[in-house]
């Protein structure tokens, strides 16, 4: 278990500043993450790596010459908001463009892809990179569904070789691509992590029991076998591995590879040197050379006892890169020449002005009517949070069956942003469309992850909707609601019967567009369709995943809900009864219900 922290939710931010303390020499703290100390050498294509916390020396301690510009963090197991990485990747850019290279999961995918497009938008050119080396995680002909997990590393060390050689950020990407096609990994567990704060693993490995190809997030493995010793657990490995070569490898012997044997938090090195012992004769056997092997903590998920083995088959082009000098606090290999002007970094230094926080744009005009709904969203959302913050164990539980657990905590992290952002946004006299827009923008912020993007996106459509002069009828709120899910089916890539937050939301979107269609009060419409999404979200329990995390454990989550369904169900029924309750005292002032009609 994670055994020292003060507040769990301040977990990941007081990590990132006690790193960054630690290692001041080579990295400084920026808003949203790290950056090589020095700034951005100029002329230089910045790669910009990421994810959620939890997984240290991945990411942050990969920064340094020779490998990463920068880190955009998350919150634990959560992807780093669109405005994360946007804040770091400016600061990384030295003006030859940024590639964004991070593992392959839905809320990465979603967050970095965004932030390529504003990066773009913004005149910094954007190339993203989603590494997908993990081979339990798919079968060979959907490799590009496949996770990133320790193989991360190899990935962006190549390009980060390639972008400190001078190559052109189209080159750095092909590099990168080239190094992803050519890396697979393979892992096993013993134990679960425990998140701060919790009391209980994410998942348990009976006594006597190993779980095989699980995640780093700590997703549950596809299957379970007997405990083996140090000898059988590399046989395993190695077997897993040397079964499936990448394109252009017709045989394992006679070719030369790179390693990772990586352990997951709760292995010891003595442990670790065990099980290589065996990898390395067992490589040798077969006529693989094993070149510059690292072995250690590389990417790690808490107090997980597991392990995994990674191998990029090397060409000559590859090779050069694998080997190439590196300095950044959990990586160091070679020599490099010492920094020009005494900083960290080499090169012709870009001259970076101090981060300030972004300037936020003026609070547009808003009617008297808006301005005072605007006060009731507010109230709502302070339900909502305390409501998310409630059932957080519970949907954390729900997540955990199938996928990495932190859906509880994402929600109540998102609705917590949410509710500052909407409160700040209030006391700055804006309507009720810009009080939603913050919010959507705290809450994407805030939670990062899958559900912080698509909950930026819902509340996002809600205010756009609405706006700052519009009354809260029934035909704006259905437009709204139906915005948001064709937003989210098209950002999420999801359709109904995929048990994701989908099979909720259409329902919802679709009651309420119906009831108004019927000239229904807002409050019975409401009602209807918070009630169509509940159980439209309880119904997801009989169905298989198809999209997002669970799809790799699609077995285990048949008899559980959707966990992102069940809890846009619990938000759209608190909202219900916030906004149409009787009017009542709320923090000091009496709050009245919507108009009903």
């Amino acid at each position: 278990m994670t055994r020292l922290h003060n507040d769990p939710d301040a977990f990941a931010q007081e990590a990132l500043e006690g790193f960054a303390a630690a290692h001041a020499e080579r990295v400084r703290a920026v808003p949203g993450g790290v950056v090589r100390r020095g700034g951005p050498t100029a002329g230089q294509v910045a790669v910009v790596i990421g994810g959620g916390s939890g997984h240290y020396p991945a990411f942050t301690g990969l920064v340094g010459r020779g490998l990463a510009h920068g880190a955009a963090v998350g919150e634990v197991f959560a992807s780093p908001s669109a405005h994360r990485v946007q804040q770091v990747a400016r600061v990384a850019n030295g003006g030859a463009g940024v590639l964004l290279a991070y593992g392959n999961y839905a809320g990465d995918v979603l967050h970095f892809g965004e932030a390529a497009q504003r990066l773009t938008a913004e005149g910094i050119e954007a190339r993203t990179l989603a590494v997908t080396d993990d081979v339990a995680s798919g079968p060979p002909h959907e490799a590009h569904r496949r996770r990133g997990v320790a193989g991360d590393l190899v990935v962006f060390k190549a390009a980060a070789a390639a972008a400190e050689s001078g190559a052109s950020l189209a080159e750095v990407a092909r590099i990168a691509g080239h190094a992803n096609a050519r890396t697979r990994t393979f892992g096993l567990a013993f134990s679960g992590c425990t998140l701060p704060g919790a009391a209980d693993p994410l998942f348990q490995v009976p006594d006597g029991r190993m779980a095989v190809g699980l995640g780093i997030h700590g997703e549950p493995g596809i299957a379970e076998e007997a405990a083996p010793s140090a000898d059988e657990a590399a046989e395993r490995l190695v077997a897993r591995l040397l079964a499936e070569l990448p394109d252009g490898v017709q045989s394992a012997a006679g070719q030369r590879v790179g390693l990772l044997l990586n352990g997951l938090g709760a292995l010891t090195h003595d442990e670790l040197f065990i099980v290589y012992r065996r990898v390395a004769e067992l490589l040798a056997a077969a006529g693989v050379e094993v070149v510059d092997p690292e072995v250690g903590e590389l990417c790690t998920s808490f107090d997980m006892a597991g392990l995994s083995l990674t191998l990029v088959w090397l060409d000559a082009e590859l090779e050069a890169l694998w080997r190439a000098p590196a300095d950044a606090p959990a990586l160091r290999r070679g020599s490099l020449p010492a920094p020009p002007t005494g900083g960290a970094d080499g090169g012709n230094q870009v001259a970076v002005t101090p981060t300030a926080p972004d300037a936020r744009a003026p609070i547009p005009p808003a009617t008297r009517d808006s301005r005072h709904l605007a006060g009731r969203v507010v109230d709502t959302l302070d339900d909502i949070a305390r409501a998310l913050d409630e059932h957080a164990d519970e949907l954390g539980r729900i997540d955990a069956v199938a996928g990495d657990g932190d859906h509880g905590i994402g929600m109540r992290h998102g609705s917590a942003g949410a509710l500052a952002a909407a409160r700040a946004a209030l006391a700055a006299g804006a309507g009720a469309g810009t009080v939603l827009s913050e919010a959507a923008d705290g809450w994407s912020d805030r939670a990062g992850g899958t559900s912080g993007a698509l909950w930026g996106v819902i509340l996002r459509a809600l205010g756009a909707a609405l706006g700052d002069t519009e009354r809260a009828t029934p035909t704006v709120a259905a437009a709204g609601a139906t915005d948001a899910a064709e937003a989210v089916m098209r950002l999420g890539g999801a359709a109904v019967g995929d048990k994701t937050m989908v099979d909720a939301l259409v329902p919802f979107a679709d009651t309420l567009r119906a009831a108004a269609e019927r000239g229904e009060p807002l409050d019975n419409a409401w009602r209807e369709a918070a009630a169509a999404a509940t159980e439209a979200a309880a119904r997801t329990a009989d169905l298989l995943p198809r999209a997002g995390r669970a799809r790799t454990h699609a077995g285990k989550s048949l008899g559980t809900p959707d966990a992102g369904a069940h809890s846009l169900g619990l938000v759209v029924r608190t909202a219900h009864q916030r906004l149409f309750r009787p009017a009542q005292a709320s923090g000091g002032k009496l709050t009245d219900t919507l108009p009903r009609s």
